[in-house]
């Protein structure tokens, strides 16, 4: 099969996301310049850069109490940082409570019944408990072509590690198995790794 994304691809849904995967989850928290928090996950997320270390994610489309995107792109744009959490397995049922479209004053941490807990080098919160947190200012968004699109990256200014991910000194997945996005309504989980050493190692 061959198909135009500008003609459409007759299928009952856009394969489009089901082809590029698995994706991580970047559990993106923010507040805004008052202070409420809020906190999404976001798929169209990755490391882009390793010195200095730095990330990016991608909001698609806008909420209506927000002016042309939604609640993280208009907080970071207040305040010019953000955090990525990392979704453990354990988590899953709150990551995906937080996806719910609440009203931008209402604080997904409570919600989802997760602990914030102060981040350390950025004003702002962390998800209390995740197995990785990357504390983040922002560098550069970009509009992205299409309504509501934007890319946000960031320079990584902090990290936390919970103590027992760490296994003779390596950050070891195996030890929360991340959760991936797939297409659809489909998710994965990482439970099993192997390693591959390049040619010229």
């Amino acid at each position: 099969m061959f198909y135009r994304p500008e003609e459409g691809h007759g299928l009952p849904h856009n394969p489009f996301n089901a082809i590029v995967t698995p994706r991580p989850i970047g559990w993106i928290s923010t507040q805004d310049a008052a202070g409420g928090r809020n906190l999404a996950p976001y798929s169209f997320f990755n490391a882009v850069a390793y010195v200095p270390p730095q990330v990016m994610f991608a909001s698609t489309g806008a909420k209506p109490d927000q002016d042309g995107t939604k609640d993280s792109v208009s907080n970071i744009r207040e305040t010019g940082v953000f955090c990525v959490n990392i979704v453990e397995f354990a988590m899953l049922d709150a990551m995906n409570t937080s996806s719910a479209s609440l009203g931008k004053q209402e604080d997904e941490f409570a919600h989802a019944g997760l602990e914030a807990v102060a981040c350390e080098t950025i004003k702002g919160f962390r998800v209390g408990g995740a197995p990785a947190s990357l504390e983040c200012k922002v560098t550069q968004i970009i509009t992205l072509a299409g309504p509501a699109n934007f890319a946000v990256f960031g320079e990584v200014t902090g990290v936390h590690m919970r103590d027992d991910c760490l296994v003779d000194g390596l950050f070891d997945v195996k030890k929360f198995k991340p959760l991936a996005r797939l297409g659809y309504k489909d998710y994965t989980v990482v439970d099993d790794t192997f390693s591959l050493s390049r040619p010229d190692d």
